[in-house]
């Protein structure tokens, strides 16, 4: 689990831990336990992706399923409260992969617990670079200060965001990877809107604890050449709630992400980019976002 050494802290004894998940390897729960729980909700749109079974007992209490892909055996289960301050997870005794369960339930209870925290956990990855160039102004000739920001690649899983990302990487020097696939956005006090790594990053081993004001926010699709153009902010809403995880169906925590997403996007440039998986992709990107 060395992906979560990055961001351990030292334990405050005087704060209030946004919450807490107990782990164990016992095995399931039973039928009879399952049963005070009635089923709300099944994702399971893409066929490499987890599928997540959602519950909910009369006491607003969660039980929440998860296998690897779509196809696979249940391996975890997680069970929680009804603000998600405190779960439990459950995992399969023939798990043979349990720290893909512990990965999902403390994701799941993150992205569930923060959502009234003008906090995202988003599918996404993330490159930051500075806009400054060598002669101190930004290539839209604005003066501006030397912190880097971080720009986020949105699509559906096989769209392309990781080889996107690649690209930047490729093509400038002062570009970093901060993020491959579970970046966390989050508008702080002042309304500025940052992104953050996490302890969970896909298929590419990339945890950082670092973080970016967000520069621009990109989604991306396949297409025989590369432009770039702006996006109303009614795409901009739809991406952003495709690619943020939460409890759509429930409607305290959709109105949570609803507030959020409102002021990253009326606060954030938003644009689509047809795109090659080509270097001449990041360029014209790049060219786009600061120049508009």
């Amino acid at each position: 689990m060395t992906n979560y050494e990055p961001f351990s802290v030292a334990q405050d004894l005087d704060v209030e831990p946004i919450f807490a998940l107990r782990v164990e390897q016992n095995g399931l729960l039973n039928e009879e336990e399952r049963l005070v729980y009635q089923h709300t909700f099944t994702d399971n749109s893409e066929d490499d992706m987890p599928r997540i079974e959602v519950y909910r007992s009369s006491e607003k209490e969660w039980l929440i399923r998860v296998s690897q892909i779509a196809t696979s055996p249940i391996c975890c289960e997680l069970a929680c409260n009804g603000d998600f301050t405190h779960g439990q997870l459950y995992i399969a005794g023939d798990c043979q992969n349990v720290r893909f369960c512990i990965d999902n339930g403390l994701m799941l209870m993150y992205a569930f617990r923060t959502a009234p925290l003008m906090t995202l956990e988003m599918h996404a990855a993330v490159v930051v670079k500075r806009e400054v160039m060598g002669n101190g102004l930004s290539a839209i000739g604005e003066e501006r200060g030397d912190e880097a920001r971080g720009y986020l690649f949105l699509g559906h899983s096989g769209t392309g965001k990781s080889t996107h990302a690649r690209q930047w990487l490729a093509k400038f020097e002062d570009a970093w990877l901060l993020n491959d696939d579970n970046p966390i956005l989050r508008v702080i006090d002042d309304g500025e809107v940052r992104v953050y790594g996490s302890p969970w990053s896909g298929k590419t081993p990339c945890y950082k604890n670092d973080s970016a004001p967000v520069g621009g926010i990109i989604k991306l699709s396949q297409a025989p050449e590369n432009q770039i153009s702006s996006i109303t902010l009614p795409q901009a809403y739809a991406y952003m709630l495709s690619s943020a995880s939460g409890l759509k169906m429930e409607q305290s925590m959709a109105d949570n992400l609803f507030e959020t997403i409102k002021h990253v996007i009326t606060h954030t440039p938003c644009y689509h980019l047809a795109c090659l998986p080509n270097q001449e992709a990041a360029r014209v990107c790049w060219d786009g976002v600061v120049k508009r």
